[in-house]
């Protein structure tokens, strides 16, 4: 039997063990040690996850794909049911499938039955509803234990990049952990050095935490409405002077935990009816091409592609061309900016309650830890840092700090100095 630690992230999954006092990711996808946290269904439900589940619906297989399944967590969808073939499976039923999956491979890569895991957690679930909070994590709990952990621990997913980060601290200082992930952005305020490290309790270390409920897939919502659902009718009018097409569709299709909502009979005669009345219907046949199609995932897979593009190069292009001959919308950086620069500041105005919360100033952080793939946005990245100016800046493992952290966590909680039993019992 063995304690892991669990990244379980609305883009990524990582799973880590700490085997003589080193802790590593396990290859969960051939070589990968980071998987897609997706999962596709064929019609007879033989599910196929991460990239293997992603190339099966680019390719056309026939099937459901699902993304951002974390995103589900704390939301009313956790209970309700998708249409996979000719059934339907409840939202917490596929993530326990996608987990069930991780763990096997896992086990296979490691050589051990995983019996216990530090299942990583954002600061907030939910903004702003404790009830919805414990919900999630209770929800989540109890996945875990049905895909076969019988002890379950969370840890906040920046408190466990701190402990990544620890390992190569030379010295005390103060650091601002911000992991801005896929759906949630969370930031803990730490006390770290060589010596601390080493320590089993490290609560009073930890001077502060909070997040917020943005991440990722909202800077992928956001430019999708932006530039391509325009494309699709967004904002376009009815023929009422004073009406403008309804838009739930364009919200949902934008939406990653949202676009299945679409792929019903139902939707394709109400998007009939919308044609009918609408000023321009063409633009309505082009979103009706897309969710009769079910190829709303290539839209959104086709987005966070130009978002990733325009951050490393400047430019990017969304080609819609399988929609309609010669269809694209172009972004630079100033569009994403301009789509989603309210995202980042909200994202940054965390970091103040942070540091009123910890009782500091900014000039009292000595190193921001930047982890999460959203660090990698230009705008998102230049806000963060300007909240602590003075403080050094240092990039994590984009995707894999976390799970290193909760690795350590892991052999912290459960390791050789404690037993799984007087672990559980405290």
């Amino acid at each position: 039997m063995a304690a892991c630690g669990l990244d379980f992230g609305t883009s990524n999954t990582t799973l880590g063990l700490a085997t003589a006092g080193r802790p590593s990711l396990l290859p969960l996808e051939g070589a990968h040690r980071t998987i897609p946290s997706a999962i596709f269904f064929s019609p007879r439900h033989e599910a196929l996850i991460g990239r293997a589940a992603i190339e099966a619906y680019v390719e056309g297989t026939a099937g459901r794909l699902m993304r951002s399944l974390k995103s589900v967590l704390g939301s009313n969808l956790i209970e309700e049911s998708t249409p996979v073939g000719r059934e339907r499976l409840r939202f917490r039923e596929v993530i326990a499938r996608y987990l069930a999956a991780v763990k096997q491979r896992a086990e296979a890569a490691g050589g051990d039955e995983l019996d216990t895991v530090v299942h990583g957690r954002p600061v907030h679930f939910v903004d702003g509803d404790e009830a919805g909070d414990r919900k999630a994590e209770d929800t989540l709990r109890a996945i875990a234990g049905e895909v076969g952990f019988r002890h379950v621990r969370f840890q906040y997913e920046p408190i466990a990049a701190a402990l990544d980060y620890e390992q190569s601290v030379e010295r005390e200082e103060i650091a601002l952990i911000a992991d801005i992930g896929g759906g949630t952005s969370d930031f803990s305020i730490v006390r770290l050095s060589p010596e601390r490290h080493r320590r089993a309790e490290r609560a009073e270390d930890i001077l502060a935490n909070d997040g917020v409920r943005i991440g990722g897939t909202d800077f992928d919502r956001r430019l999708s409405l932006g530039t391509v659902m325009p494309l699709m009718g967004l904002g376009s009018p009815m023929k009422r002077a004073d009406l403008l097409v309804p838009t739930s569709y364009f919200h949902d299709l934008a939406t990653w935990s949202s676009i299945n909502r679409l792929y019903d009979r139902k939707v394709l005669r109400e998007l009939d009816e919308v044609a009918r009345d609408a000023a321009r219907p063409e633009l309505i046949g082009r979103l009706r091409h897309v969710v009769e199609a079910e190829r709303g995932h290539s839209l959104a897979i086709s987005v966070e592609g130009a978002k990733i593009t325009v951050s490393d190069t400047g430019k990017g292009r969304i080609d819609l061309d399988w929609v309609e001959p010669k269809l694209a919308a172009d972004i630079d950086r100033a569009g994403l900016a301009r789509h989603t620069g309210e995202l980042a500041e909200r994202i940054a105005a965390r970091i103040a309650r942070c540091l009123t919360q910890a009782g500091l100033a900014a000039g009292d952080i000595d190193a921001i830890f930047l982890t999460g793939g959203s660090t990698g946005l230009p705008h998102v990245r230049a806000a963060l840092c300007a909240c602590v100016p003075e403080a050094r800046v240092v990039d994590g493992d984009t995707f894999g700090s976390v799970g290193v952290g909760l690795a350590i966590e892991a052999a912290r909680q459960f390791g050789p100095a404690r037993s799984v039993a007087h672990a559980a019992a405290v």
